[in-house]
């Protein structure tokens, strides 16, 4: 593809320099001259921009991120998919990956590890409330930055774990060393999948190599799914066990036997954290005769091609690293599938039952464009104006294809919108001095315009930077608009440090972790709890903020058990049946007696969620669970002096019926 660097997108993002090049699209660093900040931006490559499979997985990217909002993954500032240019704005992460981090130190020390571990779950975690599925969570895509902190990066395999939709190219997909027995098989993978690549993670970092290592792929992932990993302590007898047991637990190649989910796997990590001792009480189904997997061979056209892993495809994530420019990759094949899947796959590719989702077209005509763009997010939408009198400007006029169209989701529909008739085009003023932008300005007859100071670390004193509404944008003639002049670069810049999480970490530990980040100002108070004295219970800030040097950190931190009774946590493991409401969304809120423990935004589509709850007492306690806006609730008594499990069913519950309190409780199953 062509260079972009010297080049303005948009007459916005000033592209600098390349900094990681993939298989499919090439990132560089770029300045944003309207918000004046540094950023990514990811372009696809032109050849692949009439691939729609290439396509499909770049946008994939950009609606993925676009509704994650965590100090642990890396943002996504702006989207453009032009027929000839389509790009992501994203977050500038100036770190390295914790893959080079891994190599550099061989093996990573277990309170390090762990420390990256509970970032990389409380990311996860929240991509999973979002019904988001990464599905390619390797050490190569998870930045380390100088203050200790991670980023997840390169979402662009992801799919949501709640869509029925899959296609053939869904098989298999992820880097073959980290991707679960089901992935490797082509297999339905969800929140999981994700699970049992952090627990490989979590390995490499430990045994600075990863579990299964063979010549070829093809072995690779045999070896996931019939192999057992060596255990760590054979490999570095300093490992607690505890920890080795969380690898195992996530690594079972039977998604049934993993963790639940991200948090319940956090639960234990921060458990080994404040404890190195601890020790869990796993058990799992043995199969004497486990299955064998063979590849598939090609040996007629009726069976289904092999799939292709190509490493080069996803290798995105080397964005933030210049080092990684020049990076040869080769294809290598990681189908693995038996014969009843393949023909399976065939017969239902053949039927169509792989299609994306499809419908009929709105129509859209008579509405109001923008209220549009802000609120319908199936299409694509084209804009194109026509000066008209007979319509308000801004209404829809026309649009193609026409209203009742067949239609896949995410197609473009051209939107023909009025325009007024006295409407101009704001004119591309970037760079003119101020006496040269109102020449042009009045050249177009547009006199309603100001001029401001913007500080510009690119654009020369006295010049103009950027116009709001942006150059080339349709206004009226009495429209007011802002003219912004560089006022050269900034004089000072605040140094920011993203405060660290140090919750669950003694004392001391928390201090000197802190003032390795550069905090001077910290402070501790105590406050009576079970946890061990001199354990971090809270802090202020919260981990993720950014704050400077000087600010006061607030550290709370356990006095300890004040009684010499031993006492004793347990668990319970809560499992809650949603019912089946297409498209809603409800908070489901959990109580131990009359006290919330944790409320949850949750898609009513069906499934069951799984929560664990730290139990402290020792006597009956009430836990009431209900849904927030649906109305179900239930309620059930627990002991609080052994681990159990607690079932709640919701999946009779109906939103249609106006049942009475009495008739609340029988169908919530009371």
């Amino acid at each position: 593809m062509d260079n972009y660097v010297g080049k303005r997108l948009d007459g916005r993002y000033e592209i600098q320099e390349i900094i990681g090049v993939g298989g499919m699209s090439v990132v560089y660093k770029a300045y944003d001259n309207v918000d004046d900040r540094i950023v990514a931006v990811k372009i696809l490559k032109d050849e692949f921009l009439t691939n729609d499979d290439f396509v499909r997985r770049f946008k994939n990217e950009s609606k993925a991120i676009a509704l994650l909002s965590h100090p642990n993954i890396v943002k996504v500032y702006d989207v453009s998919f032009g027929e000839k240019l389509q790009y992501i704005v994203m977050e500038y992460v100036d770190g390295i990956t914790l893959k080079e981090y891994i190599q550099k130190q061989n093996a990573i020390t277990w309170n390090d590890a762990l420390f990256f571990t509970t970032q990389i779950l409380r990311a996860l975690q929240h991509a999973h409330d979002k019904g988001i599925v990464h599905r390619d969570i390797k050490p190569q895509n998870i930045i380390l930055l100088s203050d200790g902190s991670i980023k997840v990066a390169d979402f662009g395999i992801a799919r949501f774990s709640r869509s029925d939709t899959k296609t053939l190219t869904d098989t298999a997909i992820g880097s073959v060393h980290y991707i679960s027995p089901e992935q490797a098989k082509g297999e339905f993978t969800d929140e999981k999948a994700d699970i049992y690549s952090v627990g490989v993670v979590l390995y490499e970092m430990l045994a600075g190599k990863v579990p299964f290592e063979a010549d070829n792929a093809v072995s690779v992932a045999l070896m996931q799914l019939q192999n057992d990993a060596k255990k760590l302590t054979e490999i570095n007898p300093d490992i607690p066990l505890g920890i080795e047991q969380i690898c195992t637990h996530a690594m079972q190649k039977n998604p049934d036997d993993r963790y639940c989910s991200a948090t319940e796997m956090l639960v234990d990590v921060e458990e080994i954290i404040k404890n190195s001792d601890t020790v869990f009480d796993y058990s799992y189904f043995v199969d004497e005769e486990p299955t064998k997997y063979v590849i598939q061979t090609q040996e007629n056209e009726h069976q289904q091609e092999p799939v292709y892993e190509r490493e080069d495809e996803y290798e995105e994530e080397e964005y933030y690293d210049p080092k990684h420019k020049k990076k040869v990759i080769t294809a290598v094949v990681i189908g693995v599938v038996v014969l009843i899947g393949a023909i399976v796959a065939l017969v239902m590719s053949i039927t169509g039952s792989f299609q994306t989702s499809s419908g009929t077209l709105e129509d859209f005509v008579g509405q109001s464009y923008d209220t549009l763009i802000s609120t319908n997010t199936k299409y694509q939408f084209v804009l194109e104006t026509e000066k008209t009198a007979d319509a308000q400007p801004g209404i829809v006029l026309r649009q193609s294809p026409e209203a009742g169209t067949k239609i896949i989701d995410g197609s473009k529909v051209t939107l023909v919108v009025a325009a007024s008739m006295d409407d101009i085009e704001v004119p591309n003023v970037y760079g003119l001095t101020e006496d040269k932008a109102k020449k042009a300005f009045e050249q177009k007859k547009l006199i309603n315009y100001k001029f401001t100071t913007v500080a510009s670390e690119t654009v020369e004193e006295g010049k103009v930077v950027y116009t709001d509404p942006k150059a080339g944008s349709v206004v009226g003639s009495d429209s007011q608009i802002t003219i912004y002049i560089s006022s050269g670069p900034t004089t000072a810049v605040v140094e920011t440090i993203t405060v660290p999480d140090v919750i669950g970490l003694k004392q001391e530990g928390a201090r000197a972790f802190l003032e390795k980040c550069g905090f001077k100002n910290i402070s501790f108070v105590t406050e009576d709890s079970m946890a061990p004295k001199g354990v971090v219970l809270s802090q202020s800030p919260n981990a993720g903020v950014s704050a400077q040097a000087e600010d006061s950190i607030k550290i709370t931190i356990s006095s300890g058990v004040t009684t010499t009774t031993t006492v004793k946590t347990f668990k319970a493991a809560l499992t809650v049946r949603l019912p089946e409401i297409t498209s809603e969304s409800d908070t489901l809120i959990i109580e131990l007696d009359g006290k919330s423990y944790s409320s949850n935004k949750v898609k009513l589509d069906g499934s069951e969620k799984t929560f664990s709850i730290q139990l402290d007492n020792t006597g009956d306690m009430e836990i009431r669970v209900s849904l927030k806006s649906t109305g179900a609730v239930q309620t059930e008594r627990i002991k609080g002096d052994r681990d159990q499990n607690v079932n709640i069913d919701f999946s009779s519950f109906s939103v249609t019926k106006e049942p009475s309190s009495t008739e609340t409780d029988d169908d919530s199953g009371n």
